[in-house]
């Protein structure tokens, strides 16, 4: 038996609501769900016409439900829009245009496993700004696009090797007292509990 996606749709007007929902309706690969039931589980789709105040407040409020993946449907994204929608938690961009229910299910399953879906025209506006973001802001800050410092992934990748704080001070020429800042920042910064829950966390996330 195939699991059923569950989705919530939302939107800034009822019309647009409804008319998404009953689209999304008949899909065998999802299943809609009232604002009562979200949970950690299920996809938003978040309908408007662009990236303006009352959208980001929907998508905050869509998230304090506890859902932790959004799917935004909407008329017309700029560059800045793109890049605020990301970092609101938007997991997906579909254009109105563009938004059969064949492709909102597909893009919601996508969501539901992880995986992001960014038109690709946009998709190279976004990496052009990340790039200028990486060249511009955080290389002169010796901070890479990770979030970790060159010093804050070398140290970590000691940690991960089995090498204790005075054996990293020691290989780095480093202060004791500058390592354990060194963990201290990274592990305050992500919200981790240890350094063997940095290391994790950065190896998971790719940063090491």
């Amino acid at each position: 038996m195939t699991v059923r996606v569950p989705v919530y749709v939302c939107a800034l007007d009822p019309i647009s609501e409804v008319g998404v929902a009953a689209a999304l309706r008949p899909r065998p690969e999802v299943l809609l769900v009232e604002e009562p039931d979200v949970d950690t589980g299920t996809v938003a789709v978040v309908v408007a016409d662009t990236v303006d105040e009352q959208t980001l407040g929907l998508m905050r409020r869509v998230q304090g439900l506890g859902c932790r993946w959004i799917v935004l449907v909407a008329t017309s994204v700029d560059d800045a829009g793109l890049l605020i929608a990301i970092e609101v938690g938007v997991c997906a961009l579909v254009r109105r245009c563009e938004a059969t229910p064949e492709r909102l299910a597909h893009v919601a399953v996508r969501a539901a496993s992880g995986e992001g879906t960014v038109p690709p025209d946009m998709l190279g506006k976004l990496l052009d700004q990340v790039a200028r973001l990486q060249r511009h802001v955080l290389a002169p800050r010796g901070i890479s696009i990770t979030g970790l410092s060159a010093r804050e992934a070398t140290v970590l990748g000691l940690v991960a090797d089995g090498l204790d704080t005075r054996e990293i001070a020691t290989k780095l020429s480093y202060s004791e007292r500058t390592v354990k800042n060194v963990l201290h920042d990274v592990t305050n910064r992500f919200q981790l509990r240890n350094r063997a829950h940095a290391v994790a966390y950065a190896l998971r996330e790719g940063l090491l």
